[in-house]
């Protein structure tokens, strides 16, 4: 009985390997891949096939006897091919075919008899091709039809599509701009996708009959507000929503109030700068979050996001690409990491006040008063009136100053702490008499953190290309330049980006201020264009500075009133200096100086008399050598004594001749000193001006080389 078995069996395995075709592969029944053939026809298989994959295959045509004898086949793949059309009556024969995908090839027109037959196909996949036409019934007879995709064509317009029991259609990718009502004749859609369509606005009867939908994704369009559908209750059963990539603005919690049972949202590309505090509420179900490619604020009335985000378990998607864009403190960060701290919300505060003098006290002794941390910007109190303050009330100095540190019996209010950058556009840091929060703005700015630049007018221009340059120089980014490091008495500027989006320029136009001290007038410095860093010396301790950068031999404008540069901005604070680091310096100068000038003054002495006492010696020794002279020669002529004196006979009181010799004695015996010139260059007779070396302020001029800075 065994040989006939064995006989059997290798029969039956010859049979098996004979039916599966060449260059194909058959890993069960009815299964055959036939990948990568590199053959532009279709592969005869059997008749018991049921799911036959032939991508990857080069095929470029298609007969209708290709398929002739598959009328059980279930799935066909003809993806990734080389057709350029899809013959009339080509699937006629595959009567029992569910999913036939035709994508990634390069069909061109969908005609009406394209797929004929084929009344029981569930999934008709005709994505990345070129079709740019569909005639208006190419889909009719398709009643059973779950899933069409048509993403990824060159399709102007749709053909009105009745099928009635489709529950995914994905459009995208095309150039649709106008979707009608009647283009959808679709009551059970449960999944629509309409991604760069480049849809303006969004028929609000399209997704009102709609009641269905789960899923709807209109990301990378035009849509300048939240469509109307979306605020009615046709739509409450959506589950995913995604808005990225529209111009959107601001979004407003009153029009998404109806989505409460949305799980997925996402909210990325929408250049949003936050969330009201409330916008999340509506979504109770909420699981899934995106809202990268943001410029997010990450300020106090953000700190609850990020509370939220971990106390909901939301999860975060692309958090690498959800962060911070200001203030510079948390500029770079990413949204998900930080704590509820890093916002620059103003701690708790306590204020204790006392009785006022000469009015009725204050029931229960002190009060305190508690700042919570919200979203909501903290409004600014009016002033308490006249009768109601206390003569303890002290109003808080700017953060340059330092604060009083607070006791329990003093009656004065406890530090309060700037947060770093708090304030933009300019604006210094300030807390008001009840310890609130906010920034002093300038001129042309508002808002509680000078946020808000708003429209200043500015005086008349002699001509319009004057003005046009203050309008480009107004609207100049603020974050081109930025602090690296900062110390006591210095600020590193970073100014790679502003080089970069300008590389033109022939230098860089430096103007910063302290916004901290009572002077804040401006000073300017010019910067070659090829330093990428800047480092400003020589400020003060414990100060805010205000940096601005524009191009070297750009006009610089101001608004009126108003110090603040147009410009790409910066803000940093310089660190403090503790008391022990400043007495060393202190005993260094005193002792120096103590030394200096004693000794200079000595210096001093001793030159002015060695000076005279020469000069005395110099005058002695002439007399001694002059009397010396007459004594040998005798008496002689006038002009010879003139002459060996070298001294020319001149007129006196209008006479003419020669002084005589008597006169010239009587001169010498009456005078005691030279004459003032002779003195003063110690008896010589040319007039030649001492060196000033006892003069300590020009000492070695002459040997000082010309200065060229």
């Amino acid at each position: 009985m065994r040989p006939p078995l064995v006989l059997i069996f290798l029969s039956s395995s010859l049979v098996t390997c004979f039916e599966c075709p060449a260059d194909c592969t058959c890993p069960s029944p009815g299964s055959i891949f036939c990948i990568n053939r590199r053959s532009n026809t279709v592969p005869r298989v059997p008749a018991s096939t049921l799911q036959l994959f032939i991508f990857q295959n080069g095929i470029n045509a298609l007969t209708q006897n290709d398929f002739t004898g598959l009328g059980d086949l279930d799935l066909l793949d003809l993806s990734q091919n080389e057709l350029g059309e899809v013959p009339d009556g080509a699937f006629k024969m595959l009567s029992k075919l569910k999913n036939l995908d035709l994508s990634s090839n390069v069909i061109t027109h969908i005609s009406k008899d394209s797929f004929s037959g084929l009344v029981q196909l569930e999934r008709l996949y005709l994505h990345q091709n070129h079709i740019q036409s569909i005639q208006q019934d190419a889909f009719e007879g398709l009643e059973k039809l779950l899933e069409l995709k048509l993403h990824g064509n060159k399709l102007t317009s749709l053909p009105s599509l009745n099928l009635p029991r489709l529950l995914l259609l994905d459009l995208s990718s095309n150039n649709i701009p106008n979707l009608d009502v009647s283009d959808l004749q679709t009551p059970h859609l449960e999944n629509l996708r309409m991604a760069s369509l480049g849809l303006i606005s969004l028929d609000e009867d399209l997704l009102g009959s709609l009641e269905n939908l789960h899923e709807l994704d209109i990301s990378m369009n035009q849509l300048s507000e939240v469509p109307q559908a979306l605020k009615k209750d046709s739509l409450k059963g959506l589950i995913k929503l995604n808005l990225a990539s529209n111009p959107l603005g601001e979004l407003r919690t009153e029009d998404f109030q109806k989505l409460t049972g949305l799980q997925e949202l996402d909210l990325s590309g929408l250049n949003l700068q936050g969330f009201p505090q409330d916008f999340f509420q509506s979504f109770p179900r909420l699981v899934h979050l995106e809202a990268a490619e943001n410029p997010f604020n990450c300020w106090c009335p953000m700190a609850w996001f990020s509370v939220w985000l971990r106390e909901k378990k939301i999860d975060l998607g692309r958090q690498g690409d959800t962060r911070c864009h200001f203030p510079l403190a948390n500029a770079g960060k990413m949204l998900s990491v930080l704590e509820h701290t890093d916002f620059g919300c103003p701690p708790t505060t306590t204020l204790l006040m006392k009785s006022p003098v000469g009015s009725t006290p204050l029931p229960q002794g002190p009060t305190t008063t508690e700042t919570s941390h919200t979203n909501a910007i903290p409004s600014l109190p009016p002033p308490p009136p006249p009768s109601e303050q206390t003569p303890d009330l002290k109003t808080f100095p700017l953060p340059s100053e330092p604060h009083a540190s607070p006791t329990s019996t003093s009656g004065e209010y406890v530090q309060h702490i700037c947060p770093a950058n708090i304030c933009l556009n300019g604006g210094t840091c300030n807390f008001d008499p009840m310890g609130q929060l906010g920034c002093l703005c300038p001129l042309g700015t508002s808002g509680i953190f000078c946020e808000n630049l708003n429209d200043v007018p500015d005086p008349p221009k002699p001509s319009g290309t004057e003005a046009s340059v203050e309008a480009s120089t107004i609207l100049a980014e603020l974050d081109a330049i930025s602090s690296r490091q900062v110390t006591s008495t210095s600020i590193l500027l970073d100014l790679h980006l502003f080089i970069k989006t300008r590389p033109n320029i022939r230098g860089i136009r430096l103007t910063y201020r302290n916004l901290s001290g009572p002077d804040r007038r401006p000073i300017i410095l010019s910067v070659p264009a090829s330093y990428p860093e800047y480092t400003l010396r020589g400020l003060r301790p414990n100060c805010t500075y205000s940096v601005c950068a524009s191009p070297l031999g750009e006009r610089m404008t101001t608004r009126s009133n108003s110090s603040v540069e147009t410009g790409s901005c910066t803000e940093a604070r310089t660190a403090g200096v503790p008391l022990t680091s400043l007495e060393p310096r202190v005993e260094t100068q005193s002792s120096l100086t103590y030394t200096l000038i004693p000794a200079i003054a000595a210096l001093a002495i001793v030159l002015g008399l060695a000076l005279v006492a020469g000069l005395i010696i110099c005058m002695r020794k002439r007399r001694q050598n002059k009397a010396k002279m007459e004594l040998e020669l005798g008496p002689a002529d006038p002009d010879d004594s003139l002459r060996v004196e070298g001294i020319k006979a001149c007129p006196e009181n209008g006479e003419k001749g020669p002084l005589s010799h008597k006169q010239i004695e009587l001169d010498h015996s009456h005078t005691s000193q030279p004459p003032a010139s002779l003195q003063q260059n110690g008896n010589l007779d040319y007039e030649v001006p001492l060196m000033q070396g006892h003069s300590p302020s020009n000492n070695n001029r002459s040997h000082l080389k010309p200065s060229y800075f």
